[in-house]
């Protein structure tokens, strides 16, 4: 999949046709309909666009293979209405997960539906080039197990990644990535879209797995903490994912609750990452559930979210262990503020180790459908 080639320009021009306002209205209703799908004037009415503007937009996703008829519907008088249905297989996009020590990757259809994965070890620290190479290898490999080879690559729309910050997401440079500081300052988004030959956003992985559940139906203001390799969190507020204005939010990780406590790979001291990684590898997941916890209380505490969701490998490994420690420090807190207020609630997210990298691509196709800014 190289710079030029035949699916990079395809994919680059649906992809801009895809982005704009009202036609990502319509996608976003086609694609809620389903297979039932829904008529054009249903469209209007919803979108507040006119029935003619619904028309122009529809008749060009139709031609782009987009959108089909779904059959047609009984009307209140007048003749049968045609109905329109999303067609998840026109369009596609790869959601890469880069983590310190392994690299995840899947290929998901306009649905989210997952088409095609693969994962192999991964060594981050190995530079730039090797891991750029890793990266392109696994997304070639992902794409021709879905869409069987370069015809099909046609219908990529572009490539999400997902890593540990801190990062620009905007421009999509690496800041120093904890235990990592040769990363500092790295064109990843440029580097590897002249590389892959398609469009390409790069991420925080927290980031990612909170946009992939919002969009995955999870209501409200939650935070989606995920404890791996490392310990970081993303945040969704009314319904959209908080970068902050740097696009720093979410390093949850180093929040310090131990003054010169042990030190983090950060070169701070007592950060809820470094004494919660120090009691997984001491083998004791209630106290690192426990130390887990205190971030979270301070996280509710400022923000007054819904839920609490918790992911990432190791809490894969002992999930039952970490809601119930998280969600026991969360009751103390509610018990210790009173005026009968519930707890909020503690629950292991959805996707399991994969919820980073179906938020990844997500990355590339929640605009498409007017959700989140990608």
């Amino acid at each position: 999949m190289a710079p030029g080639s035949a699916g990079g320009g395809a994919a680059g021009a649906n992809l801009g046709a895809l982005r704009s306002h009202n036609t990502a209205l319509v996608l976003g209703l086609l694609r809620d309909a389903g297979a039932q799908g829904i008529s054009r004037l249903e469209l209007a009415e919803r979108t507040g666009l006119t029935p003619q503007a619904v028309s122009k937009i529809t008749a060009r996703l139709r031609e782009e293979g987009f959108a089909a008829e779904a059959g047609r519907r009984a009307s209140t008088g007048g003749k049968p209405r045609t109905v329109l249905r999303l067609v998840p297989e026109a369009g596609h996009a790869v959601g890469v997960h880069l983590d310190r020590d392994e690299l995840r990757a899947v290929l998901v259809d306009l649905d989210g539906a997952v088409v095609a994965r693969r994962r192999t070890e991964l060594d981050l620290g190995a530079g730039a080039e090797a891991v750029l190479r890793v990266v392109g290898d696994v997304v070639e490999g992902v794409v021709t197990d879905g869409l069987g080879g370069p015809a099909g690559a046609g219908s990529l729309l572009g490539v999400g990644v997902a890593l540990p910050g801190p990062l620009d997401h905007a421009r999509g440079v690496l800041h120093r990535v904890t235990g990592f500081p040769g990363w500092d300052g790295f064109p990843l988004r440029d580097a590897l879209a002249a590389r892959l030959g398609v469009p390409v956003v790069v991420d925080k992985d927290t980031n990612a797995a909170a946009l992939g559940l919002s969009v995955g139906g999870e209501g409200g203001s939650f935070a989606y903490l995920h404890l791996g390799t490392g310990l970081g969190a993303g945040l969704v507020i009314g319904g959209s994912v908080h970068r902050g204005a740097r696009t720093g939010a979410g390093e949850f990780g180093h929040q310090v609750i131990q003054l010169d406590g042990p030190l983090c790979e950060c070169g701070d001291r007592g950060c809820v990452e470094a004494l919660c990684l120090a009691a997984v590898g001491r083998g004791e997941p209630a106290e690192a559930a426990r130390v887990l916890g205190v971030g979270a209380a301070n996280l509710v505490g400022l923000l007054d979210i819904d839920v609490v969701l918790l992911g990432g490998r190791t809490i894969s490994g002992a999930p039952e262990t970490y809601v119930r420690g998280v969600g026991g420090v969360l009751e103390a807190r509610a018990r210790r503020e009173g005026a009968g207020g519930a707890p909020v609630p503690v629950r292991v997210a959805p996707r399991g180790e994969e919820a980073v990298a179906e938020g990844a691509a997500q990355l590339l196709l929640a605009p498409v459908f007017g959700r989140g800014d990608g």
